[in-house]
């Protein structure tokens, strides 16, 4: 691992209490394999505090010359976890040697392996990524996480709960799945966020029993048609009302092209085109932009996006959804079901809060806690955690 981490350029300090720390180095023979040192020896020249304080990992970065925002801790311990999150480092990765993952992750991991072979570096250097564990064969783990917890279920639509199809009006919701999240509400709180238009995605779903946020939580309504607005998007509805006319009319010549105009967001698929005119049309995206600085351009699976320009996505939706429907409190354990870049705003928002499962059909590195390989598996997991609440609410 550490072979692995030089190779990509990555500075490397090695933080221990110990103050044989030098010793245990050079009989490992990794003792010119790192950059910088803090040791026991460092900790009580420098009067630094022990883990869980930050106070060593905060000197290691500063030796490294390295803004913590920008650096990673690997722990084994607990302490350590609590020590690289309170530090506020760009990742915290745990360790399990206990197979007690789910203490790791409390103390604020973002990413836990059994082993350090199980991370592999991304090729930019950037950080490494581990792949997330198959969620169907952690049942019994997901059991003991959501025991003793009030569980709030976010869930993607396109890709998630259906699959992925050429055009968004094709993405139709399977009997199966509706009758599985008619019964998953009956147990828990469950909220549809979705990219689409809430009366588009609300119509598709159409149950009563659930919370439906529509464009990425900017237009939200509660079960029993309860409104639950967040208002800081409607400056922002001319501005994509302006934005979509003018794209098509400069892409009116584009086989294959869809708009579709949202009130807070505006798509523009490009599944159906041509590749050799998949350039151009992000040229022609990027220029609506540039000319409407109160848009930003996001992307998806085949698709470009322009949304306002605030800090507000589905992670920022989440939180403020937890806090609109008074699901805030530490009882509360919220799991997030998405297959997509916007949904990866959320996975890092619950990170050392909720679960957060990746449904995909490949095993990406992610910072999802767990993968699902499709749709079909995600509404398997669904019924096993409608059987596991069930079964605690009869308990009740």
């Amino acid at each position: 691992f550490i072979r692995r981490a030089r190779e990509t350029g990555l500075a490397l300090a090695v933080v221990s209490s110990s103050r044989n720390c030098t010793e245990i180095l050079q009989a490992a023979q990794i003792d010119d394999a790192f950059d910088a040192q803090v040791d026991g020896i460092v900790a009580h020249d420098s009067w630094l505090e022990g883990k869980p304080s930050p106070d060593t990992y905060l000197e290691a970065a500063r030796r490294l010359g390295a803004n913590p925002k920008r650096a990673m801790v690997v722990e084994d311990a607990v302490s350590g976890v609590e020590a690289g999150r309170a530090g506020h480092f760009g990742m915290v990765i745990g360790v399990d040697r206990d197979n007690q993952p789910e203490l790791l992750r409390s103390g604020g991991a973002d990413i836990v392996v059994p082993d350090l072979d199980a991370l592999a570096f991304e090729k930019n250097g950037a950080q490494p990524a581990a792949n997330a564990p198959l969620a169907l064969e952690r049942l019994e783990e997901l059991r003991r996480r959501t025991r003793d917890h009030q569980v709030a279920v976010f869930l993607d639509y396109d890709g998630t709960l259906t699959p992925i199809v050429e055009r968004p009006e094709l993405a139709v919701l399977s009997e199966s799945m509706r009758s599985t999240l008619k019964a998953l509400a009956n147990t828990c709180t469950v909220v549809v966020v979705s990219g689409r238009e809430r009366s588009d995605v609300e119509n598709l779903v159409g149950l009563n029993e659930i919370i439906y946020a529509g464009c990425h939580g900017f237009d939200i309504v509660g079960p029993r048609g309860t409104e639950i607005r967040h208002e800081e998007g409607e400056s922002y509805v001319p501005k994509i009302h302006q934005a979509a006319a003018e794209l098509r009319r400069r892409l009116a010549a584009v086989d294959g092209v869809l708009i579709e105009e949202k009130t807070y967001a505006l798509a523009v698929h490009f599944r159906l085109v041509r590749p050799g005119d998949v350039e151009h049309v992000e040229r022609v995206v990027d220029a609506v932009v540039a000319g409407q600085p109160d848009l930003r351009k996001t992307g998806g699976k085949k698709v470009f996006e322009l949304r306002p320009n605030i800090d507000w996505d589905k992670g920022k939706a989440v939180l403020w959804l937890l806090d609109a429907l008074d699901l805030s409190g530490p009882d509360i354990l919220p799991i997030y079901l998405g297959d997509d870049v916007t949904d990866f705003d959320a996975f890092r928002a619950l990170r050392g809060k909720g679960i957060s499962l990746l449904v995909a059909e490949g095993i990406d590195p992610t910072s999802a806690d767990y993968h699902l390989s499709s749709p079909a598996e995600a509404g398997i997991f669904l019924e096993e955690l409608t059987e596991m609440l069930g079964g605690k609410l009869d308990d009740e």
